[in-house]
């Protein structure tokens, strides 16, 4: 039982680790941290146990004391837009950036510190797990205290000379209240030289000597005191010329961080002391460097002989160059190297190299080792001086220590191995692949490391990923998939290099194999490879999740109206991944099509394609798409729904999945159940009045004809109304109609008509001055005209409305003529009056015509069985445009025709006779004008008789001269002219008779003969005109 229980343990040790393993851990720099202001800072902050790819993004933000519950954004390595405005600019200026260490840790900086900067800093990681697992941030405090350094020291110029002592000092203060250290250290700097470090004492208060001087303060020629509570004294006993330069101490002031390391949080400098030393005598010393004491076969080797004098330009010196005691070579005060004979074929074939690198500084270069030069190294260095002559003499020679070195062999027998732990993954996973390399050769052993790859489904390998010679990591061609998903690193202790992929895709599946290679580096540093192994194949295989798409099979129909929307649903009921974008494709099935047609695909980019129904059909402005918030429900509306939109619409869901070389691939796709969509017109509600009516009016009034509709099928609806009349057997005729856009048209008589809507669905049709004519039956008819989808207008229903039957009267006749009869006597040749009396009229308007007759008595003549009756004898016709008819026979020239008033209208017959004996009346027409302007007889009446009787004077000769024309011109007129030519011949004849009977006719003195003018009585009667002349004519 007791080994039970331990096993038991030891599994839920290990399971716990597994699951503390798999988790997201966030570690950030502990804090507080204290730093001074204006001072560099860095934060680190690192991830683990995270999933997904290498590299991970990290988010810095900050909560100020003042608002401690407010986070302030500050910077970002994936979003440039992160930083909230106060920090904007200082992040754009490099004044705040991220540097980032490896894929998991980066370094906040935050270049001159200000005091606003102090708060709780936050590190944040979004995530790339598969599910919320771990911590996603850490925090750390962040103290700004002022800097309260303070470094001086006297500026001077002081001239010494060689082996006299120097003594600087330099003033350290600090007032910070947190507990830190302070370091102090005294640097010479000639120039544009790198300081050199004299000797410094250490936050720890430990004394250090820089290299240059250590071994004179070894000596004691080389001291730091402490002299005051912030003073210290630098002391150089026995300067030398080397020593000339400007003198200056650095002070830094340390605190400890709280992972117990110290941080120098300010550093300071002096000004400076210039130092002149003048040399005293031609001493000299001599040093030999080298990099390193090991090598390998064919690497280069350098050793440097360094000349410590003063004044070396204007002193001669010689150099000479020893292997194992033996003469490589020597160089004069010329430069001018001599090789021994074996070194010499050396140096001739480019392997070695003798020179003067500047004047105290010598250089033996051998480009590529031999076992054969392991051994001791040295220099000579001989001062020479020259005599008058020219001659050089020796004076004074030294060597340092000599330096031995060892000349390895390279082993080039090696075996490659290629291993993995995952041959088969899933997209998104990592795997790691292992190049082992043996034997293990130094770190200095040069070894390039190649991964290859051949993509599956392909027969040629190319280089991923070079590992090469020199450290340095260089990158396939068609690697660039590789590159942000992959790292690559090479163990310290051996050269095995480790392939690191995560977020596997199909483009990662294929053969893998590395290719190691060893190198020498050659005396002209060119490189020569000695051997290469390729490894086993190892393939790997990467395999698409397996699919959890469901898309709703549920089936519905929908019944709606003409013109409302068609909502469509497609609904994703389970999903592979909470990343999977989808593409959803509509389709609408009509029974007479065989397949579906494509209406609107959105791709899983959420593009937007319009499929051929959609064009064919004029869908575009009416397809309304959208998404839930969710992201597993889509809706497609149709708006403004047609009759033609009736169908069987279903949705084709595919699910798209990103890989993780960021290419979309499609992993699965399945189609919806069907809706059932049937789109109906309106219902003809059109309902216009029924109702049948008489109307009887009198000719000239107003006449109005109602057409009420009570109910239409839609309020946006449009109607046309046109009325019509039928008379008698005839068909109907349009009178006048109202369009669908409000338009008045008229038919006739268009004059007098007049339609209006006082109020919706109500309309009116006045007739203006109605004629007899305008009876009949009247009736209206109602188009009503809908607005499709289409912005099409279509007639949906028409209706009749009831007829109203029109009877237009003429005015009831009123006319009235005075029917009294008279008796009148009158005198031959005198006039007589007759008049004709209108009693009473129809109307105002009313138009008479007037006729006078002669009523005589007629005789039977030969029938002697007819009865005597009157023969009427029209005298004079006045019509109503008061157009006279002609006179005739016996009555022309004898009437006078007088209208005196509106009412009463008298004929004057002049020079009555015998004839004008008879019965006379009148006959009186009542016309009127219809509304059209045309006249028509309303009435007519007879007056009463008047009797005239004509009195019988007797025959005058006067009377019948006057009464006869021809007589009273043969008797007034014709015998004057008749007179007068009948005297002019008498006188002719008796001129004619003087001249031939003077003697006879003039015994006695008397006329033979003479005419007396006759007298002529004129009756001023018989002179009056013995013409009426009466013409036709308008009467007022």
């Amino acid at each position: 039982m007791g080994l039970a229980q331990y096993l038991a343990a030891a599994l839920l040790f290990l399971l716990l680790l597994g699951v503390a393993l798999a988790q997201r851990q966030v570690t950030v720099q502990q804090g507080p941290l204290y730093r001074t202001e204006g001072s560099h800072v860095t934060l680190w902050c690192k991830v683990s146990g995270y999933q997904g790819p290498a590299e991970q993004n990290f988010q810095w933000s900050i909560y100020l004391p003042s608002a401690p519950e407010r986070e302030v954004q500050i910077v970002s390595t994936v979003d440039p837009s992160f930083p909230y405005a106060i920090y904007t600019q200082r992040v754009r200026g490099r004044g705040i950036f991220v540097e980032r260490l490896q894929g998991d840790a980066v370094l906040l900086h935050i270049s001159e510190l200000q005091e606003r900067d102090a708060g709780q800093y936050e590190c944040h990681t979004p995530s790339t797990d598969q599910r919320y697992f771990g911590s996603y941030s850490a925090k750390m405090d962040l103290v700004v205290i002022p800097d309260s350094l303070r470094v001086t020291a006297i500026p001077q110029t002081l001239n010494k000379v060689e082996h006299d002592s120097l003594e600087l000092k330099c003033e350290v203060s600090k007032s910070t209240a947190q507990h830190s250290h302070v370091s102090i250290a005294w640097f010479r700097q000639r120039g544009s030289e790198a300081p050199v470090e004299i000797i410094a004492l250490s936050r720890d208060f430990v004394l250090r000597p820089g290299s240059a001087y250590a071994q004179r303060h070894a000596t004691g020629d080389v001291r730091l005191d402490k002299v005051g509570e912030t003073t210290s004294k630098l002391t150089i006993y026995n300067l030398h010329p080397s020593d000339q330069g400007e003198f200056y101490c650095e002070a830094a002031e340390w605190i400890q961080d709280p992972d117990d390391s110290w941080y120098a949080m300010t550093r300071k400098r002096s000004q400076g002391a210039v130092v002149n030393v003048q040399a005293t005598d031609k001493e000299f010393s001599v040093r030999l460097e080298t990099e390193k004491r090991m090598y390998i076969v064919g690497e280069p080797a350098e050793f440097r002989c360094i000349l410590e004098a003063q004044n070396v330009p204007d002193r001669y010196f010689s150099i000479s160059w020893a292997f194992n005691s033996s003469l490589i070579a020597s160089l004069g005060p010329n430069a001018v190297p001599v090789l021994n004979n074996e070194f010499a074929q050396r140096e001739a074939l480019g392997q070695l190299k003798v020179a003067k690198e500047s004047d105290n500084v010598f250089v033996l270069k051998i480009y590529r080792l031999r076992l054969e030069d392991s051994g001791k190294y040295n220099c000579r260095v001989t001062e020479r001086e020259k005599t008058v002559t020219g001659d050089f003499i020796d004076k004074e020679s030294k060597r340092p220590k000599n330096i031995p070195i060892t000349v390895m062999p390279l082993k080039a027998g090696f075996a490659v191995t290629a291993i993995s732990r995952t041959p088969g993954v899933t997209y998104n996973e990592s795997f790691d692949l292992q190049c082992i390399i043996k034997p293990h050769y130094p770190s200095w052993v040069p070894v390039s490391v190649t991964w290859r790859f051949q993509p599956a489904g392909s027969s040629e390998f190319h280089d991923l990923v070079t590992f090469t010679r020199d450290g340095g990591v260089q990158w396939g061609d068609r690697a660039a998939a590789f590159r942000t998903r992959t790292a690559i690193e090479k163990a310290e202790s051996s050269n095995n290099v480790r392939l690191s992929i995560s977020r596997a895709s199909d483009t990662e599946a294929g053969k893998y194999q590395c290719v190691a290679e060893l190198w020498r580096k050659n005396y002209n540093s060119s490189w020569t490879r000695l051997a290469d192994r390729t490894s086993n194949l190892l393939e790997i295989r990467v395999l698409r999740p397996v699919t959890k798409l469901q898309v709703s099979k549920s089936k519905r129909s929908i019944t709606l109206l003409e013109n409302r929307p068609i909502p469509l649903n497609c609904s994703v009921k389970s999903q592979t991944s909470p990343d999977s974008h989808f593409a959803v494709l509509w389709y609408v099935h009509k029974p007479s099509d065989a397949d579906g047609k494509l209406i609107l695909k959105t791709t899983h980019s959420s593009a937007f394609e319009y499929g051929t129904y959609a064009e064919e059909e004029g869908l575009r402005g009416r397809l309304q798409f959208e998404r839930s918030a969710s992201g597993g429900l889509f809706s497609l509306t149709v708006q403004r729904a047609e009759v033609r939109d009736s169908g069987s619409y279903y949705c084709h869901v595919e699910e798209w999945l990103l890989s993780p070389n960021h290419a979309w691939y499609k992993l699965a796709e399945e189609v919806s159940g069907r809706t059932e969509v049937t789109v109906k017109q309106p219902d003809n509600r059109l309902q216009v009045s029924q109702t049948h009516r008489n109307l009887t009016v009198r000719e000239n009034e107003w006449v109005t004809l109602e057409c009420l509709v009570s109910n239409r099928s839609s309020p946006s609806s449009q109607l046309l109304v046109e009325w019509w009349v039928r008379r008698g057997r005839a068909d109907r005729a349009a009178l006048a109609w109202l369009s669908r856009q409000g338009t008045l048209h008229y038919g006739e008589p268009r004059r007098r008509l007049r339609l209006e809507s006082p109020a919706p669905g109500r309309f009116l049709l006045a007739i203006q001055n109605a004629t007899v004519r305008d009876s009949g039956a009247y009736g209206c008819r109602v188009e009503e005209w809908l607005l499709d989808p289409g912005q099409r207008w279509y007639k949906r229903a028409e209706q009749l409305s009831g007829i109203t039957t029109l009877t237009v009267k003429q005015p009831d006749p009123t006319l009235q003529v005075d029917t009294a009869t008279a008796n009148l006597t009158v005198q031959e040749k005198e006039s007589f009056l007759l008049d004709c009396s209108i009693l009473s009229r129809s109307s105002p308007d009313s138009h008479f015509a007037v006729t006078w007759y002669s009523l005589r008595a007629k005789e039977a003549g030969e029938e002697e069985e007819e009865e005597e009756e009157e023969e009427r004898e029209a005298v004079l016709s006045v019509g109503p445009d008061a157009i006279f008819s002609p006179e005739a026979g016996r009555w022309q020239g004898r009437l006078r025709f007088q209208r005196l008033s509106a009412l009463l209208f008298r004929l004057t017959v002049l020079q009555a006779g015998g004839a004008d004996t008879g019965n006379y009346s009148c006959r009186v027409e009542e016309w009127l004008a219809d509304p059209n302007g045309v006249w028509y007889r309303l009435a007519q009446e007879e007056s009463g008789t008047v009797a005239v009787h004509v009195q019988d004077a007797g025959s005058t000769l006067q009377s019948v001269i006057c009464s006869n024309d021809a007589l009273f011109y043969f008797v007034f007129f014709y015998p004057f002219p008749i007179f007068g030519i009948l005297i002019i011949t008498i006188l002719l004849v008796r001129f004619k008779s003087r001249n031939s009977s003077k003697n006879s006719e003039g015994k006695n003195g008397v006329p033979l003969l003479w005419i007396k003018e006759p007298h002529l009585n004129y009756s001023p009667t018989c002179l009056e005109p013995p013409v009426l002349s009466i013409h036709p004519g308008t009467i007022d």
